[in-house]
């Protein structure tokens, strides 16, 4: 597990699988609370997260597809997709600055 300083996120990805539009109100979600922040927030298939992500959020359920297919990128899983303790932790760390683990 490794410790990633809010600070250095510039970009997260929401990985999902097909058909998952609970995911689009996630990223639609964390991108409004980091409005105000250098954040870029994309939404993109587990299969196909862009490698110039600083970290990837997903639902636990995809989280060993995601490492697969981001390997070297942080992912934090994630059990709900509105107000899961994992998703704030990492929106409060670019927010108020600090750390968090992935």
């Amino acid at each position: 597990m490794a410790s990633i300083e809010g600070k250095d996120i510039k970009k997260i990805v929401i990985a999902c699988d097909a058909g998952m539009g609970s995911s689009v109100m996630l990223a639609s979600t964390v991108r409004k609370q980091l409005k105000d922040h250098d954040v870029e927030v994309v939404h993109t298939p587990v299969n196909t997260i862009p490698a110039d992500a600083d970290v990837v959020l997903c639902h636990s359920g995809l989280a060993e597809r995601a490492r697969k297919s981001a390997a070297g990128i942080p992912v934090v899983p994630f059990r709900v997709f509105i107000g899961d303790p994992a998703v704030t932790k990492v929106v409060n760390a670019i927010k108020n600055g600090g750390a968090f683990d992935a």
